[in-house]
C-alpha cells in the first residue's frame, strides 16, 4: 500500500501481505499523520468514510472522503456527494488536485512488482524503498 499526495510524491508504504482493505488504508492514514488529512481521495471512499468515521470519529470529524474521477463510474450506488468530480465544482483545492495521481504511482509500481514478488519480505521492503526514494526525486 503506497500513499501518494496529489503529485505524485510517495508519502509513504508499507507492505501488505494480502488484498488491500479498509483497515490498511485506516491504519496507514491514522499511524502517519498526526491531523487527519481535509481530502482523502481513495477508489473506495465510500466505504472507508464510515470505516474511519466509527473508529475514530473525532480524527477524522474534519476530513471529506471522495471517490477519484476514474473510479466513480462504477460506484452507481454511492451518492453522487462521494464524487470527485462532483467536489470540484465548488472546491478549488479538489479542483486543482490530481485525483488520478495514486493510479499514476501504482502504474509506476509495476515496474517492480515481479521482482519484489520473487524476493524476502525484508529485501522487498529495502527495494520498495529505494524505488520510491528515486522516484521522488
Amino acid at each position: 500500500l503506497v500513499l501518494w499526495c496529489t503529485h505524485s510524491i510517495c508519502l509513504g508504504f508499507h507492505g501488505i501481505p494480502i488484498a488491500e482493505g479498509r483497515n490498511d488504508v485506516f491504519s496507514a492514514i491514522y499511524t502517519r499523520f498526526p491531523v487527519a488529512p481535509e481530502v482523502i481521495i481513495y477508489d473506495f471512499a465510500c466505504q472507508l468514510a464510515p470505516y474511519c468515521l466509527v473508529r475514530e470519529a473525532r480524527y477524522f470529524r474534519h476530513t471529506r472522503f471522495l471517490i477519484d474521477e476514474m473510479h466513480a463510474h462504477d460506484h452507481t450506488r454511492c451518492g453522487r456527494a462521494c464524487f470527485a468530480s462532483n467536489a470540484m465544482r465548488y472546491d478549488d483545492r479538489v479542483r486543482a488536485s490530481n485525483t488520478s495521481a495514486a493510479e499514476c504511482g501504482n502504474k509506476g509500481m509495476r515496474r517492480i512488482r515481479k521482482s519484489v514478488s520473487f524476493m524476502i519480505y525484508s529485501h522487498a521492503m529495502r527495494f520498495t524503498k529505494v524505488f520510491l526514494d528515486v522516484w521522488n526525486r
